[in-house]
């Protein structure tokens, strides 16, 4: 079984390698792409595997704008931390995923379930996923303007101006507000990204912030981008190569 991945985070994409070696030695790995971009040159001129893991969220797009540029005639299987209204939006449209963190047990299901596809089902592939998308997109322009936190034995209503960010620290979600108070929150930073909408950028795996909290960015070599806060903070938030781009257009239009 030949076996593309698509994936942004270097040690996810390690980790499904190895995980996907474990259940099945002779699988064979043709290749890691990293972004939309990568991934639509590579099929342009390579051919398709039998079966793709792809992460949804990538560095310069989501994972969908690869089916906008190629056509994609194989079972995709995405590897997601979306919350449960995006999963919806998957299961309506009849498209496979796992969930993040994954385990062995899920990618041996995953593997069962790529077995027992037709290949008829990736003959709407395109438009399953232009649904989907359209789905997550209008989700999106209907985002919460209001987080609630649970401190102690309440609930606490944030409106999104208020908040400067959200940071992932040690696997726990906190969020920073500008008053100078930090509150742990049950969820991640992938649910959050979607309730948030555009008004707040995943930086990298540990940030994602608020256009308001942002003075600028800086470069910070190799090609990489610093941003520097409205407020003292002790730690330098750093945006990759592969997100660069896509955050000077946020920074441009927001």
């Amino acid at each position: 079984m030949k076996i593309i991945i698509i994936e942004d985070e270097i040690l996810v994409a390690e980790d499904l390698v190895s995980n996907l070696k474990q259940i099945k030695p002779d699988i064979e790995i043709v290749s890691v792409l990293s972004s939309v971009k990568e991934a639509v040159d590579y099929f342009s001129v390579n051919p398709q595997p039998d079966l793709i893991f792809s992460d949804i969220q990538l560095g310069d797009g989501l994972s969908f704008d690869i089916a906008k540029a190629i056509a994609i005639e194989v079972p995709v299987i995405f590897c997601t931390a979306f919350d449960e209204y995006a999963l919806e939006a998957f299961r309506a449209n009849g498209i496979e995923y796992i969930l993040k963190p994954f385990s062995i047990e899920s990618l041996e299901k995953a593997l069962v379930k790529f077995q027992n596809m037709q290949k008829v089902m990736a003959g709407s592939i395109a438009l399953k996923y232009e649904a989907a998308m359209a789905t997550l997109e209008a989700k999106n322009k209907t985002s919460s303007s209001t987080i609630m936190i649970r401190y102690r034995d309440r609930l606490l209503p944030f409106t999104l101006d208020k908040i400067a960010f959200f940071c992932l620290e040690n696997e726990i979600t906190y969020m920073h507000a500008y008053s100078g108070k930090t509150y742990a929150m049950t969820e991640s930073l992938e649910e959050l990204e979607y309730k948030t909408g555009s008004t707040f950028f995943r930086m990298n795996r540990q940030f994602l912030v608020s256009r308001k909290a942002i003075i600028d960015a800086t470069d910070y070599f190799p090609r990489k981008l610093k941003i520097n806060l409205s407020f003292p903070f002790d730690k330098d938030i750093i945006v990759s190569r592969e997100k660069r781009s896509k955050l000077l257009n946020w920074l441009t239009e927001n």
